[in-house]
């Protein structure tokens, strides 16, 4: 960042879109777009003339596609990567971001002004969220993804929690699944899950991720009663909240209104949770910029709950987890990789 500005490279066959997020990135000061590119071999020439902080990426294209240039850039040129998808798309998205993409938004399909106007927010938080450090740290936490989990076998003679609630944002579905993909199918606890994302993408985010783990992976829907050894991700444009319904606990979706900050709000989630379950609820707040669990996990941590936050060495985004360690919150502070075994320790 010579100029002291953040240098962007667009990638995308489409001259719309091309067009639009060199429009809405100029509206920032701070952000150059030094480039665009129609493909991926087109991206290669660019990325290697004009060295650029950050690249938006679309992933279907002709020839050399997004998936193709990514395999390149990881390998060659480690650059922080934010894909901008159309929601048609959204189970590549999940293959892209295992690949090495930090983000991605939600692809501009339209001319309405305040459409476009929500990507544009939604790409400068994630442009401002992302450092060159984030993506040594999300290579790393990929690594661990892809290698072979060991998961340990354990039978649990007492069950001191009977919820676990995590929440997360950039950097979080790899993280997410590295967690699940590491407890033991013997874990019978209901999971709650708020990760920060579009609509759209969180039922083939939860598709992806039952897949790949011995648990009933599935979006959260509204009214239905927690079950052991089920995982609920909260749909996109909703707050996923539990509460009492006679004999059972229940999900319960809520709309967004105009004052909510972070939607979906782990903040909610967590503070739903607290009320509920008290001291026997176990908080993971994981990478993720902004505040959002802060309030949560106060009201966790008032409540008797045990609260795990990733540290600083692995995050992506050091952003949520650090306001919550600094304000005393957390029991304790691990990195991604020993998260799995801290929680199996509380058992």
């Amino acid at each position: 960042m010579k100029s002291g500005k953040t240098r962007v490279l667009i990638v995308d066959d489409s001259a719309f879109s091309r067009q639009t997020l060199r429009k809405l990135l100029s509206e920032r000061d701070d952000v150059e777009v030094v480039a665009v590119a129609f493909d991926g071999a087109d991206a290669i020439v660019k990325t290697l003339k004009y060295k650029p902080d950050i690249i938006t990426l679309d992933l279907i294209m002709p020839n050399f596609d997004g998936f193709s240039f990514l395999r390149w850039l990881s390998a060659q040129k480690p650059t922080p990567v934010i894909v901008v998808s159309s929601l048609s798309d959204d189970r590549t998205v999940f293959q892209a971001l295992e690949m090495g993409a930090m983000d991605f938004v939600a692809k501009p399909t339209t001319r309405a002004s305040i459409k476009l106007q929500e990507i544009k927010d939604d790409l400068f938080k994630k442009i401002d969220s992302i450092k060159k450090a984030s993506t040594v740290k999300l290579r790393k936490n990929l690594y661990d993804l892809s290698a072979q989990i060991p998961v340990k076998k354990i039978v649990f003679r007492r069950k001191n929690f009977d919820v676990l609630a995590i929440g997360a944002s950039t950097g979080g579905p790899q993280a997410i699944q590295y967690i699940l993909k590491s407890l033991p199918e013997t874990f019978d606890i209901p999971v709650l899950i708020t990760q920060h994302m579009p609509p759209g993408f969180t039922r083939a985010f939860a598709e992806r991720i039952n897949n790949i783990t011995p648990f009933t992976v599935k979006e959260a829907e509204d009214g239905e009663r927690l079950n052991p050894a089920t995982v609920y991700i909260c749909p996109g444009q909703k707050h996923l909240t539990v509460k009492r319904v006679g004999g059972n606990i229940n999900i319960q979706l809520l709309k967004p209104t105009h004052d909510d900050r972070y939607v979906p709000s782990v903040d909610r989630m967590f503070e739903s949770v607290a009320q509920i379950y008290k001291n026997r609820a176990i908080g993971v707040i994981l990478t993720g910029m902004g505040n959002d669990g802060l309030q949560g996990c106060k009201k966790m941590h008032e409540s008797g709950g045990y609260i795990i936050a990733e540290s600083e060495e692995s995050a992506v985004v050091y952003g949520m987890p650090r306001e919550v360690i600094e304000a005393g919150l957390a029991n304790v502070s691990v990195k991604l990789k020993d998260i799995p075994d801290k929680i199996l320790s509380l058992f």
